[in-house]
């Protein structure tokens, strides 16, 4: 009785946790979009750079955890 309760308890919190994760990730997509254009304002490409590399990493991310998550 008590594992069954103990393991309904896990898969919750699991699920739980890759919602939390799914939606850091879009926020680092949101912020990864206001460096891009922050450093265009400010004329830094490297404020640019790596506002690209946290929107392709926070997509990469989010695909990731729905493929992990529809399984």
């Amino acid at each position: 009785m008590k594992g069954e309760k103990g393991s309904a308890t896990i898969f919750k919190n699991n699920f739980y946790m890759q919602k939390i994760k799914i939606l850091l990730f879009i926020i680092l997509v949101l912020f990864g979009v206001f460096m891009f254009v922050y450093g265009e304002y400010d004329d830094s490409p490297g404020g640019q750079a790596l506002g690209l590399l946290a929107v392709i990493g926070g997509i990469v991310g989010v695909v990731r955890s729905w493929k992990k998550n529809s399984r």
